[in-house]
C-alpha cells in the first residue's frame, strides 16, 4: 500500500486556514482525501467542571491531546481506521461520540500548533502556514465565537487580550520557519489554493508510476 500525503495547514486563529483546508479537500474525490482538526484532540475534561473548564487556556500546547493525535496520524500511515474525538466547545469537553476516519491517499491536517511539536510536524509531508493580519483574524473570530460558540462579544475579546494573542507571539507565530509554504491571506487566496491542489494531484500521479 502506498503512503499517504500528510498535508499540515496551520496558522493563526482566523487566519482562514480552515478555508484554505475545506476549499484543498473540495478538490478532490472524497474517496481519497480524509480531515483532521486539531481542535477534536483538546484533551478530555470530564473530571473538571464546567466552570473550570471554562478557564482552561485553548491556545497553549498543554491543551491538546498530541500523543493521541500522533497515535492516530500513525496508524493512517499504516492503513488503519481510527476513532477521531468529537470536541464541543459549549461545554469545553469531549462527546462520548466519535467518528470513524479510514486511511485516504491524502490526509489533511488542521490546527494552530500542528507545527509545534516536532514529532508531530516530522509526520507531515507538506507544511503550509495561512498567514493573515491580525485584525483581519481577531474579527474573524470575533464572529465565529458568537455565531457557533455561544460566546459574548466581552468574553471574546478578553479572551483575546489575555490568553490568544499572547499565545500566538509565544507559540504559534514561531513554527512560521518550520513551513515549506506560507499563504498570505487566507481562503481569499484563490491562486495558492489551486497551485497546491495541482501540487498535490502530480505527487499522487507521481506515486502511480
Amino acid at each position: 500500500m502506498k503512503r499517504p500525503i500528510l498535508i499540515g495547514i496551520t496558522g493563526g486563529t482566523g487566519s482562514g486556514k480552515s478555508t484554505i483546508a475545506k476549499e484543498i479537500y473540495k478538490k478532490f474525490n472524497e474517496e481519497c482525501i480524509a480531515m483532521i482538526e486539531q481542535d477534536s484532540y483538546y484533551k478530555d475534561q470530564s473530571h473538571l467542571s464546567i466552570e473550570e473548564r471554562t478557564k482552561t487556556n485553548y491556545d497553549h500546547p498543554d491543551a491538546f491531546d498530541t500523543l493521541l493525535l500522533v497515535k492516530h496520524l500513525k496508524a493512517l500511515l499504516e492503513g488503519e481506521t481510527i476513532d477521531k474525538p468529537i470536541y464541543n466547545f459549549e461545554i469545553h469537553n469531549r462527546k462520548k461520540e466519535t467518528i470513524k476516519v479510514e486511511t485516504r491517499d491524502i490526509i489533511i491536517v488542521e490546527g494552530i500548533l500542528i507545527l509545534q511539536e516536532k514529532e508531530l510536524r516530522d509526520l507531515l509531508d507538506i507544511k503550509i502556514y495561512v498567514d493573515t493580519d491580525a485584525d483581519v483574524r481577531i474579527i474573524r473570530r470575533l464572529v465565529r465565537d458568537i455565531n457557533e460558540r455561544g460566546r459574548t462579544v466581552d468574553s471574546v475579546i478578553n479572551q483575546y487580550l489575555n490568553v490568544v494573542r499572547p499565545m500566538h507571539m509565544q507559540f504559534i507565530e514561531p513554527t512560521k520557519r518550520y513551513a515549506d509554504i506560507i499563504i498570505p491571506e487566507g481562503g481569499h487566496n484563490k491562486v495558492a489554493i489551486d497551485i497546491m491542489a495541482a501540487n498535490i494531484k502530480h505527487i499522487l500521479q507521481e506515486q502511480e508510476y
